[in-house]
């Protein structure tokens, strides 16, 4: 005969080591305090690269122009070393760019290189523009129109994927702006024609995963192909508007955004830049009324602001003023909820930002990270994200491959 009697021993045994892996496994609430306290990275007011204040003030983005025959030589042959000393010092001030491709500027020659322009059958037109000499580009050439699509499949092989580049912006025109608004403009000679415009964009969208690209809020006129187009609508590109607070932006500039589509935003940053329309345009654009009785914050979250370019800015407002305007734009993360166990976590994430981050951005626990990003993360949205890491004391950090050193993405916490 058996003897049984061990048997409530073992299965005593067995029920407490379940026990003991259950409440090992058992999610409690983690204590949390946190606060954002700087401008978040790819956000706020921006400065050029040129200017002093970039080393001292509270800004996270630098902007720079750049014309194609800075890379591009007589020869025909690239060197992307301007690019890359650019790119490099706005890194090393924990910074990154937002960078724009030109081909006519007022007052200098086309952008255009010396390959091209030497061309016999090449016929460039240097015009007044706003009474200064300007060279204007001879779209109807097909090497000039061959070498800007080749231009940015390089561009994107070599950039796309580069943390140092927050955002692209592209166009033809005065300044990429879709425009000739003082000067020669014809289409398919001066300014590309409407075909090759939509070649281009859908040319951009389909090299550029990584890096949002972004064009003027003015590619909404008749010399642009997108208003009409749903095709082109529907290509994940970005808005910039370099008049953005001056006196008639309701009546002159936000017909353009209605065109290009307002929710354009939840895909694609929106920014642009502080008006120079009048004086006071600059120098009242972060006052409290702004320089036409709308705050700068309300004007922002009005159109999901993600970034500004206000270079003027150090010389008429104090570094609070700009790190306020700055932490007024884009995404702004809240922990809601910190629960651990011994080997997970959950975390749930807010943003109550006026924009999502445009980037991939992964909540991690003690460095290991959720498999979803907080990419696309729209305002008031809540997304909760469970992490394979736990322990009697997770640190919680939010986690970017697209960030520089030094850089960090901060978050609001008040858990107890």
């Amino acid at each position: 005969m058996r003897d049984h009697s061990f048997l409530p021993v073992i299965l005593g045994l067995a029920l407490g080591l379940v026990s003991t892996r259950a409440s090992a496994d058992e999610l409690r609430p983690v204590p949390l305090k946190a606060k954002v306290e700087n401008v978040q990275p790819m956000t706020g007011i921006v400065l050029w690269s040129t200017n002093a204040a970039v080393r001292t003030a509270p800004i996270q983005l630098e902007f720079r122009y750049f014309s194609y025959r800075e890379v591009v030589d007589a020869k025909g042959e690239y060197d992307w070393s301007p690019v890359e000393k650019f790119l490099d010092e706005v890194a090393g001030r924990k910074h990154q760019a937002v960078l724009r491709w030109h081909d006519t500027y007022v007052g200098q020659p086309s952008g255009v290189p010396d390959s091209i322009r030497s061309l016999p059958d090449y016929k460039e037109v240097v015009a007044p523009s706003e009474k200064k000499p300007t060279g204007f580009p001879d779209y109807s050439h097909p090497e000039l129109r061959r070498f800007v699509l080749d231009f940015f499949d390089r561009f994107a092989a070599k950039y796309d994927r580069d943390p140092r580049l927050a955002f692209l912006e592209v166009g033809f025109g005065l300044w990429s702006e879709y425009h000739i608004y003082d000067g020669p403009m014809e289409l398919g000679k001066t300014f590309p024609s409407l075909e090759y415009q939509r070649e281009f964009a859908e040319r951009m969208a389909a090299r550029f995963h990584e890096t949002p690209w972004m064009i003027s809020v003015d590619a909404a006129s008749d010399w642009a192909p997108f208003a009409d187009d749903p095709k082109l609508l529907a290509l994940p590109f970005g808005l910039f508007d370099d008049s953005f607070n001056h006196a008639d932006h309701a009546k002159v500039n936000e017909p353009n955004w209605d065109a290009l589509g307002r929710d354009r935003w939840k895909v694609a940053p929106t920014g642009g830049e502080f008006s120079f329309y009048e004086p006071k345009d600059q120098k009242l654009a972060l006052a409290p009324q702004g320089p036409h009785g709308v705050p700068f914050e309300r004007h922002a979250a009005k159109f999901h602001i993600t970034f500004m370019i206000g270079d003027a800015q150090p010389r008429h407002q104090k570094p609070d003023r700009i790190r306020e305007a700055g932490q007024a734009c884009g995404y702004r993360f809240r922990v809601t909820r910190f629960d651990a166990s011994e080997s997970r976590s959950e975390v749930a994430i807010e943003n109550v930002g006026i924009a999502p981050i445009y980037h991939d951005a992964f909540p991690a626990v003690n460095g290991v990270r959720s498999k979803e990003s907080l990419k696309g993360l729209l305002p008031v949205e809540s997304r909760t994200f469970p992490i394979a890491a736990g322990g009697p004391a997770p640190t919680l950090t939010i986690e970017s491959d697209r960030l520089v050193p030094g850089q960090r993405i901060e978050f609001d916490a008040d858990l107890p």
